[in-house]
């Protein structure tokens, strides 16, 4: 039986003074905003913890759920039938993995962000732990008897039948693979039916666990041992090895470096000179890498006074929120790693966020380079292994500092003292998808439930968080000036319709681009071009019928990328091989247009043949070594220019880069979101802090065919202050955050016309709930990208100046489309959207 997970917990759920519990209450990771009820059995009644996982039926099916409350009794008012609960099966934790902070988190983020909350919890927990389950299918004696009056084998049926005779119980997959999907599920429905075939479920062990090997350490002499056999040559070898060793190391070890085999080992074992073990190997993702020189660095004044409020509201040890603006290479790093320092000093844990993985080989190796092993990573480019391991670190306490994505947010930390918020601006934190949340967000809340410091830093805060820090919700800390006091790189607009004018025709490097690229080349120093578009060619059009080639599934042109020869959607990641003629027309004039960072690179390759150029973006960065050793490597000056995209742009200090040079930026403005300027204004100061951060000035050079913009203007003086001024208008005369609370609502749906009926039973529920006129509701309409994924999607805006009746105007309506039969499976509601696409 199903509860909604908004309703209050019963004071059963948090009170463990019984000594059994009856029942349970288990969070799914279904799209299902409610949690189910079941019956435990005698023998988990006194075992089962709050934070535990659990494996329980649901349906047809058996699913790994989370137990979130446990009762002695049902609750009479929500009017369950004891008679209509199932039992669970099956605990999967002796201890939970779940601490209570993380469940109360998790609880909160699925009600604020309206998801579900199993699916939060999922998402907290590292990749591959959760137990699965599988279709098993075995022979029965009649499908044997059948076999045996059986003489030909043509149909799916008898050879799936004669399969399962010869290999006994079979899973599903297995099954698949061999006969194909279609023809195995059509064959087993029919043997099932007959009765010739039983079907069960089998639950599979977690996908991953510790990483044990083999060891060798030597043991103290025995003072009372008999009289042994002196030792061979070989044997002392080994002893002499595992001496050099500091007396221990891997069984695989001692055999290599002793030439010697594992039966000379064993027989030492049994004289008692030595012992064979298994012990546990750390996955470190931190091993054999290069560290930093720490520096004994001095802090500038404003730094100084920064840190001094930090640590002041630590030495409270209560809930306190700082917005730390300062501009590009001002020290916020080194604010964060002294404001750590301090927090482990009281015996509390941190956490730091960065928006992408991008950076976090940059702050992990500086971070353990000043904390040591206290320091754990956590991102989604980690091995499986690698990432179970730093999280078993973090739950059991031998890590206390966290540096991560935004998914690090739900980290199992103990006595968390501070939280650092990276490029708080950065829509890399918000979680695009299903279970829906914002990681910046999700961080004030959990240091105000743990009385912890959070501290947000930017050179460009979003507009909201500046917003609050105007109104006193967050303690502002302004760094207006760069280490050492030296300048701001120096920017320039450059009007690209001017060097068409000149050119007489497009060209995608201004003379003034390539006039600077070749002084700060002559003069040894580096430079950085970006371009936010990646591949080779943005589309390709048919001269003869003006048709672009799409992607099947999208709405979307197909990227063309030259070094796979293939044409590639960037939403659904199709792809398929480059046509010699038109699909539409059989036309032979095929254009490739627009340029991405791939004909970048190759065109400043072949332009400045001497220098050393590398290109980074998410078609070079599947690698995660790869992509590392890019960076490494530029900042050791062994590449000359990065050619990327927004990522170059966040984070990076690299001290002779004093050229960065952005190809266009036009297309971020043109995009129909009502944070398109901000996007785009963040971008380029973003990305123009990375010249000039040595004792070297800098240079920016921005391409566009509009600058006129304020965006643009305002980024040229780096004026973050003018900029919010002029933006803030706009939102406000718009209605726009930050003056309205803002809900997305997607309906998505392969056929249109059934998306578009549930977008108007929900329009109509909108209304009826909107009574009192508290919401403004705009749509439905088609989506800016109107189909993705095979799916067509109508979108719904709907604002409100007080986010409560917002939330009690959503609640009531999608509870009103439910009775309407509206298929609320296909209804994507998201708080607080950053992107509108």
């Amino acid at each position: 039986m199903s509860k909604d997970h908004n309703e209050e917990i019963s004071s059963s759920s948090f009170n463990l003074h019984p000594t059994f519990f009856n029942f349970v209450e288990v969070a799914l990771p279904l799209p299902l905003r409610q949690t189910f009820t079941y019956r435990l059995p005698v023998g988990l009644q006194e075992s089962v913890k709050l934070g535990a996982r659990l494996l329980v039926p649901f349906g047809k099916r058996q699913l790994t759920g989370y137990a979130v409350a446990l009762h002695v009794r049902l609750n009479p008012e929500l009017g369950i039938e004891e008679a209509t609960i199932k039992d669970a099966l099956e605990l999967l934790d002796a201890e939970p993995l779940l601490t209570a902070e993380i469940l109360k988190l998790t609880q909160w983020s699925a009600d604020y962000y309206a998801a579900s909350w199993g699916e939060v919890l999922k998402a907290s927990l590292p990749a591959g732990i959760n137990a699965t389950v599988e279709q098993v299918y075995a022979i029965t004696t009649r499908g044997r008897d059948e076999l045996l009056k059986i003489t030909s084998a043509a149909t799916a049926k008898v050879q799936i039948l004669r399969f399962l005779g010869e290999h006994g119980e079979t899973s599903g997959r297995e099954l698949t693979k061999k006969f194909g999907a279609a023809q195995s599920q059509r064959a087993l429905r029919d043997i099932i039916k007959a009765g010739w075939t039983s079907v069960f479920q089998r639950t599979l062990t977690t996908q991953v666990k510790p990483k044990r090997r083999k060891a060798v350490r030597l043991l103290p002499p025995a003072t009372d041992a008999p009289q042994q056999k002196p030792f061979t040559e070989t044997h002392n070898k080994i002893v002499e090895t595992l001496l050099n060793g500091n007396g221990e190391m891997s069984f695989a070890d001692l055999i290599e470096q002793a030439e010697t085999g594992a039966s000379s080992i064993n027989t030492l074992a049994k004289r008692g000179v030595l012992e064979v073990f298994v012990q546990e190997v750390r996955r470190d993702p931190l091993a054999k890498i290069d560290l930093p020189a720490l520096l004994n660095l001095t802090l500038t004044g404003e730094q100084t006074t920064a840190l001094a409020e930090i640590n002041r509201a630590l030495d409270a040890g209560k809930y306190r929120a700082f917005l730390v603006h300062g501009v590009t290479g001002s020290g916020k790093t080194e604010i964060y790693i002294r404001a750590m320092r301090t927090t482990l000093d009281k015996g509390k844990s941190a956490l730091m966020l960065v928006p992408e993985i991008a950076l976090t080989p940059v702050f992990s190796r500086r971070l353990r380079a000043v904390f040591g092993d206290e320091v754990a990573i956590l991102h989604s480019n980690l091995s499986t292994g690698e990432r179970f391991d730093e999280w078993r670190r973090i739950r059991s306490g031998a890590a206390r500092i966290v540096i991560g994505t935004r998914s690090a947010i739900f980290a199992p930390l103990r006595n968390l003292g501070l939280l650092i918020v990276d490029e708080e601006h950065d829509s890399s934190y918000r979680q695009h998808e299903s279970p829906f949340y914002h990681g910046r967000d999700v961080a004030i809340v959990r240091a105000n439930f743990a009385g912890a410091v959070v501290v947000l830093g930017s050179a460009t805060p979003a507009l909201e968080s500046f917003h609050n820090a105007h109104n006193g919700k967050y303690q502002y800390l302004r760094l207006p000036n760069r280490v050492g006091n030296r300048p701001l790189a120096a920017a320039e607009l450059v009007d690209m319709r001017q060097s068409f004018k000149t050119a007489g025709k497009d060209e995608i490097f201004s003379p003034q681009l390539i006039e600077g690229i070749e002084e700060t080349h002559e003069r040894g120093e580096q430079s950085i071009i970006l371009l936010n578009r990646r591949g080779f060619s943005q589309f390709v059009l048919c001269r003869s019928c003006g048709e672009t080639i799409r992607c099947h599934n999208c709405d979307i042109t197909l990227t063309f990328h030259k070094r796979e020869g293939k044409l590639v959607c960037h939403y659904c990641n199709h792809r398929e091989k480059t046509p010699h003629k038109c699909p539409s027309c059989a036309g032979k004039f095929l254009y490739f247009m627009g340029e991405g960072t791939e004909q970048i690179e190759d065109i400043l390759k072949r332009k400045f043949s001497a220098l050393r150029i590398a290109r980074i973006d998410r078609d070079t960065t599947g690698r995660r070594k790869l992509f590392e050793e890019t960076l490494m490597s530029f900042s050791r000056g062994e590449i000359d220019m990065l050619v990327g995209t927004q990522m170059l742009a966040k984070g990076h200090d690299f001290p002779n880069v004093t050229l960065v040079g952005v190809i266009s930026v036009d297309a971020g403005l043109a995009l129909p979101d009502f944070r398109s300027a901000e996007r785009t204004f963040q971008l380029l100061t973003q990305v123009a802090g990375r010249a000039g951060r040595g004792v070297l000035p800098g240079r920016v050079l921005i391409q566009t065919f509009y600058p006129e913009h304020y965006a643009l203007k305002h980024a040229q003086t780096q004026n973050y202050d003018a900029f919010y001024a002029e933006e803030i208008r706009f939102r406000q005369r718009l209605n726009y955050p930050p003056f309205v609370a803002l809900a997305s609502i997607l309906i998505k749906h392969p056929n249109y016309d059934y998306a578009f009926d549930n977008a108007r039973i929900l329009r109509e529920c909108l209304q009826t709930a909107n009574a009192e006129k508290n919401c403004i509701i705009l749509g439905p309409a088609p989506a800016p990208l109107a189909r993705l994924k095979n799916e067509h999607r109508l979108q719904m805006l709907v604002k409100a100046r007080n986010r409560a009746k917002l939330r009690e105007t959503l609640d009531f309506a999608v509870h009103e489309a439910q009775e309407k039969f509206c298929d609320l499976k296909i209804v994507n509601v998201e708080i607080d959207p950053v992107n509108l696409l």
